[in-house]
């Protein structure tokens, strides 16, 4: 039997075709999930029709690409730019390349060249119209996540935030639960239940908080790398191919925000007819407040079909729904993270060298963990280490050691400076001084 090796955006691509060709997804609803045109989804329909699942791999799979740029050819195009060129456009800049040094590219490689090096600034046009968004067709293509800060339980009990997933399609709680602050942890616990019950959406539509958004410019490592800053969340999304959509305002995302403004009316009278003060009472409650509304409010989707997709054997939660973070090991294998020392082990299933950059993932459960090329690391946590300044840090200020700077030593008893004498005459005008003093 034949194995095919598939990428998991091609194993997600294959679902959306497959429902194309049994008749769940008509071509435009397609197109639009994969971002691709009405005919590209024709074509992967046929294909997966004639050949099976091998129809949805790309014929050139494993093969150098037939278009491929000359080596070279994009520095020396740059190179002219920078010496004749500056202040041209990539279109004009590329005519004059063509025309004057018989170098052809494509306006679009050289446009990306010429923004990498500074040489060319997008300019900014008017905003778009906006306009009446219409719904998603399907329950999945795109899920509104936001969370609400009110005095749920009144004078009852203390503040806290209603964490919300609600369907764009059919305006249906997804999954919902009380948190005591909308932050990372607290999201990616919910997400990870949420993932658990349905399974991964096309789109999460949210605002721009910091916890999804990093509202920042890239610093100059990001910028060497051409990375662009990610939010935890927002990188954890993008490991289980969810793409992310950012709402310019409350308005936008108006099905939840519409939402909280009817649970903050019926769900806060709901909790105070059934006694409840606390969240952990009121996570219980909430999962048949939601069945109600939903019954209530929810309305059927255009097109029945269900585009959230399965959780892979690839996509482990408690390695992706964690906090990331880069860390340098010193030269003496320990490195720091949030005020703690962990020291690396000497043996490793990779090598370890002083200057390499460690990710340390630090999950739900709090336990830390060591990646370097894929591999943990086995590691301790120390103690922190002394200080090495002119006293010693392990006693007190009373009882500190001198400690003397490095490079100097203490004259032993024996030493020839300690047996030098002054003269008797200057040994008693300085006993006179001292005297005096």
């Amino acid at each position: 039997m034949e194995q095919l090796t598939m990428s998991n955006r091609e194993i997600d691509k294959l679902k959306v075709i497959q429902n194309t060709v049994d008749g769940k997804l008509s071509w435009p609803q397609a197109a639009e999930i994969l971002t691709l045109s009405e005919r590209q989804v024709g074509r992967l329909c046929a294909k997966v029709r004639e050949e099976g699942n091998r129809g949805i791999i790309h014929g050139l799979k494993g093969r150098p690409s037939n278009h491929q740029i000359e080596a070279g050819l994009v520095d020396k195009a740059l190179g002219y730019v920078k010496a004749h060129y500056r202040d041209f456009g990539p279109t004009f800049a590329n005519e004059k390349l063509w025309e004057n040094h018989d170098i052809r590219i494509s306006t679009n490689t050289l446009r990306k060249a010429m923004l990498g090096e500074g040489l060319y600034v997008v300019k900014r046009y008017k905003p778009k119209h906006r306009k009446w968004r219409e719904r998603r067709p399907c329950v999945g293509m795109l899920v509104q996540l936001d969370g609400s800060e009110h005095a749920w339980f009144e004078d009852r009990g203390p503040k806290c935030a209603l964490l919300i997933f609600i369907d764009d399609a059919t305006s249906r709680i997804l999954y919902g639960r009380f948190i005591t602050v909308e932050d990372t942890e607290n999201l990616m616990t919910c997400a990870k239940t949420y993932l658990k019950l349905h399974g991964r959406p096309v789109a999460f539509y949210v605002d721009k908080d910091s916890i999804y958004k990093v509202n920042r410019q890239a610093d100059i490592d990001e910028e060497l790398r051409d990375e662009t800053p990610l939010s935890q969340f927002t990188r954890a999304m993008g490991e289980l191919d969810v793409q992310m959509i950012f709402a310019d305002s409350p308005q936008a995302k108006g099905r939840v925000e519409r939402g909280f403004r009817t649970h903050q009316d019926r769900l806060v009278k709901e909790l105070r007819l059934a006694g409840i003060c606390g969240m952990e009472a009121a996570n219980r409650f909430l999962p048949a407040y939601i069945l109600k509304h939903n019954e209530k409010f929810a309305i059927a989707p255009a097109n029945p079909a269900d585009t959230h997709r399965v959780l892979l054997r690839a996509h482990k939660l408690d390695e992706i729904l964690c906090s990331k973070l880069n860390r340098t090991v010193g030269n003496d294998y320990t490195l720091r993270y949030k005020n703690k020392f962990l020291q690396i082990a000497a043996e490793q299933t990779v090598r370890v060298r002083p200057g390499a950059l460690v990710v340390v993932e630090e999950r739900l459960d709090g336990s830390l963990h060591l990646k370097l090329k894929g591999a943990c690391l086995r590691h301790t946590q120390v103690e922190k280490r002394l200080y090495k300044g002119f006293y010693a840090t392990n006693k007190s200020k009373s009882e500190a050691t001198r400690i003397p700077p490095k490079g100097t030593s203490v004259p032993g008893k024996n030493h020839p400076w300690r047996k030098f004498r002054l003269p008797g005459s200057m040994r008693q005008e300085q006993q006179l001084v001292i005297a005096a003093t």
